[in-house]
């Protein structure tokens, strides 16, 4: 199950890798057309003002159409083979299903409980839970209907693309089927929005009234998960929907905060007071504050003997989350070394956002200082400055503060974050001539500044035939193995590593697609094209989920099936997952007998799961 959800939040941002671009660019141009710094130079009808709204309307783009860019996005994440044909697939079958839905509504609209469908639509107002995408009169299902629907289509592509049909169809092969699939599927499914999806908007607008009115505590909680789940990737699950979906406010908050920036700009009242949902949008400041700071405390606590390389590392580290709003390099410097110092700054970060919200900041403030500055500090200081100056005094102080601690904890504990390693552990190099021998001999250019890395990758993980699946996100390698035991160990791997069994991330950076395409291209030369796996069954993938929170193959001695338990006699008790975790499985209940007897109550599928169980073993 962590596998899937790692993967399906791993696909969810792809898409999202452009609205950081797009938002600047929207910002941007609202700067420049703001007469308050610009003067009569941005007054509308001017060529300055019609020029940067010309660019605004290219930066609009991925706002508008955010729908269909998950739609294309996820197949890409997803797809098992071919991801082009079944983003395409996706696309097609989307667009399909909004067709039927405007046919539906147009016909039967009262009985779906819709009643005006045929009234025109009016910019900046809800019409009724209507909507328009790709030119279709459509239900606003906004992002969520678009992911279920490429989740479809992503099930129906890997499962049919690739099946062989008689001769006399052949042409119905590959895409055509899996549209002809969908294009079936898409009549029910079109059906069952109408009739669900108006009452679900009902809901969906009570479920936004209570959070706008969940006050602090509900700012605090969503800061707090934003941070905390990084190490898992399922982040991506917290922060989307309320910053380009319809949680909060319709359409996202980051669409939202931008649209009115400019009248924000031109008013003299408390930005809160205008705003008071851009509460959830601080997150962006533990990036400017914080994580400088958590370098700083490394750097002071780093030995005499290394400090020089440990500033080495850590400058282009802080200026990268500084400025860009990037922490990767410096979350997993300390991740898994002390991981209560992760759940410390979590803790700050979620108390500094919601301290500054107490004191009336707020904003989209989700990047670093150079995204910030664009969406908020420049467009808005001649009117909110005091606002900005709050904001950095809390910032300054919490970053104090998270030096102080996190200087204390590491010198109390003595934690081996950067510049604390063992006097011993260096790294061991070969020279040019050597390592351009070795590439040459692969069939590799040597002179490829991506090629070293990822075959320090690949071998760390096993060689190619330790691989099963391999993926990517916005930083990292996300890689399924087969044996953990040929995983380096944490102190041969000069990167950060999340493991979740058999499932891991490796921290790569931003030219992690580069990394990933060499690594390809050493799968392929080991004859291991096939990067993705075939899809694993729910029986397989519970029997890995229940052999891991057992406490692997070595702490288990004997297993055996009872109707519908598994019995299960461990060497320790104490490396047993608790019953939260076997739930996530689907296991029904976990009961200690003893010491050493575990039963797993699975369900009629006992003697399937046990028989998965013995072969992982």
């Amino acid at each position: 199950m962590m596998q899937k959800l790692q993967r399906f939040g791993a696909a969810m941002f792809v898409p999202v890798l452009l609205f950081s671009f797009a938002g600047i660019v929207v910002a941007l141009c609202s700067l420049f057309t703001n007469p308050l710094i610009f003067g009569s130079l941005a007054a509308p009808g001017t060529f300055w003002n019609g020029f940067w709204n010309v660019i605004a309307n290219g930066g609009w783009t991925v706002f508008n159409q955010v729908a269909i860019l998950f739609v294309v996005g996820l197949p890409i994440g997803l797809a098992q083979k071919s991801k082009g044909r079944a983003a395409m697939e996706s696309l097609v079958i989307y667009l399909t299903f909004n067709y039927f839905i405007n046919g539906y509504l147009t016909y039967w609209g009262p009985f779906f409980g819709v009643n005006n469908f045929a009234r025109p639509l009016v910019a900046n107002s809800t019409n009724g839970g209507l909507t328009e995408i790709a030119g279709i009169k459509t239900l606003d299902t906004s992002m969520v209907f678009a992911l279920i629907i490429a989740g479809i289509v992503v099930w129906l592509h890997n499962r049919y693309f690739d099946k062989k049909l008689p001769d006399f169809l052949g042409t119905f092969q590959g895409s055509t089927f899996v549209y002809v699939l969908g294009f079936f599927l898409m009549i029910p499914v079109a059906f069952l929005t109408c009739l669900v999806w108006p009452r679900v908007q009902m809901g969906i607008s009570a479920t936004q009234h209570l959070i706008v009115n969940s006050g602090l505590v509900g700012i605090w909680i969503y800061n707090f998960l934003n941070r905390i789940l990084i190490p898992t990737g399922l982040h991506h699950l917290v922060y989307i929907p309320f910053q380009y979906g319809p949680v909060v406010v319709a359409g996202g908050l980051q669409p939202y905060w931008l649209k009115h920036l400019t009248a924000y700009a031109e008013s003299t009242r408390s930005l809160k007071a205008l705003s008071p949902q851009l509460g959830f949008q601080l997150y962006g400041n533990e990036k400017v504050f914080l994580v400088p700071a958590i370098c700083y405390a490394f750097y002071a606590t780093a030995k005499k003997t290394k400090k020089k390389q440990t500033r080495a590392l850590l400058i282009p580290a802080a200026l990268t989350s500084f400025l860009a709003g990037i922490t990767e390099p410096v979350d997993f410097t300390y991740l898994f070394a002390a991981p209560v110092l992760w759940v410390i700054y979590s803790l700050l970060a979620a108390t500094m956002n919601t301290v500054m919200n107490i004191f009336g900041v707020v904003g989209n403030m989700t990047d670093g200082a150079i995204g910030i500055a664009a969406q908020n500090w420049i467009p808005l200081w001649a009117n909110h400055w005091h606002t900005y100056v709050v904001q950095f005094i809390i910032g300054i102080a919490f970053a104090i503060l998270t030096f102080i601690i996190f200087r204390e904890m590491i010198l109390k504990y003595n934690y081996i974050t950067p510049g604390r390693e063992a006097d011993d552990e260096e790294t061991t190099l070969i020279n040019k001539k050597q390592y351009q021998a070795k590439m040459a001999a692969k069939g590799i250019d040597a002179n490829d500044p991506y090629v070293e890395r990822a075959t320090a990758y690949l071998d760390l993980l096993g060689g190619p035939e330790n691989v099963s699946e391999m993926t990517s996100c916005a930083t990292r390698l996300r890689v399924t193995v087969n044996d953990v035991d040929k995983v380096g160990t944490d102190s041969q791997k000069a990167v950060g590593v999340v493991r979740h069994g058999k499932a891991l991330q490796v921290i790569v950076g931003l030219d992690v697609a580069q990394v990933l395409e060499r690594i390809q291209t050493m799968m392929s030369q080991a004859g291991k094209e096939h990067l993705v796996s075939a899809t694993t069954t729910p029986t397989l993938e519970k029997a890995t989920g229940f052999v891991d929170l057992l406490g692997g193959p070595a702490n288990i001695q004997d297993l055996s099936a009872c109707a519908t338990r598994l019995r299960v006699r461990v060497v320790d008790a104490d490396k047993v997952g608790d019953e939260t975790a076997f739930k996530q499985l689907k296991a029904f209940s976990v009961v200690k007998k003893s010491d050493h007897e575990i039963e797993i109550v699975t369900g009629l599928d006992a003697d399937e799961v046990l028989a998965e169980m013995k072969g992982l073993l």
